[in-house]
């Protein structure tokens, strides 16, 4: 397992390659990547029998051994987002265990990459992103524009890298805030394939 905080791959082991233009600040969605979520005081177990391995501590996250990742929302939640591992977990969790408890991630997945991603967080969310330490690879819980969020940041080729994931109910609304703000800062929404 990679404790790097350093994106190298977005949900599979696809290398990533930034395209030459690139500006300040992009946004980029990611709701085509699969999620699994798990919960209950019997998944941390599960997971194991499943030969995930967990991030030790809640509100962290770690890559997969395969690429994607997998973030500990608290003592016993999981998020997981990978092409392969994540549509395999969701079939092995049909009848799950004792105090598993799957949990339907239909949200809206999007990242925020370039240098102007701290201009973009102070004007939509009051959590002081620049105090975190990234290399201990932290999972927030907060709001961006009055919706509730969870951000992984990182970096992804030496720039700022924030994924971002909300309910699906707010998705168009955080979309389109955020697009607009990106767009005001001289970036733009880029296609996926961009990225991948």
């Amino acid at each position: 397992m990679r404790t790097s905080n350093s994106f190298s791959t977005i949900g599979d082991v696809n290398e990533i390659q930034i395209v030459d233009n690139v500006t300040q600040l992009e946004i980029v969605d990611l709701s085509f990547i699969p999620r699994f979520g798990v919960k209950g005081a019997g998944a941390e177990a599960w997971l194991a029998t499943q030969s995930i391995a967990v991030p030790d501590f809640p509100n962290s996250w770690c890559f997969l051994s395969k690429g994607g990742i997998i973030a500990r929302l608290g003592a016993n939640e999981f998020l997981i987002e990978d092409r392969t591992i994540a549509p395999q977990l969701t079939q092995a969790c049909k009848s799950p265990p004792p105090k598993v408890y799957p949990v339907l991630r239909q949200d809206l997945a999007s990242a925020l990459i370039g240098l102007q991603v701290n201009e973009l967080l102070l004007q939509t969310c009051n959590f002081n992103f620049q105090s975190l330490s990234i290399t201990e690879n932290p999972v927030i819980l907060t709001s961006m524009a009055g919706v509730n969020v969870t951000v992984i940041p990182g970096v992804l080729q030496e720039q700022p890298f924030y994924r971002i994931w909300c309910d699906c109910t707010f998705g168009v609304y955080l979309w389109q805030t955020l697009n607009a703000i990106v767009s005001e800062l001289g970036g733009g929404a880029i296609g996926n394939a961009t990225l991948l």
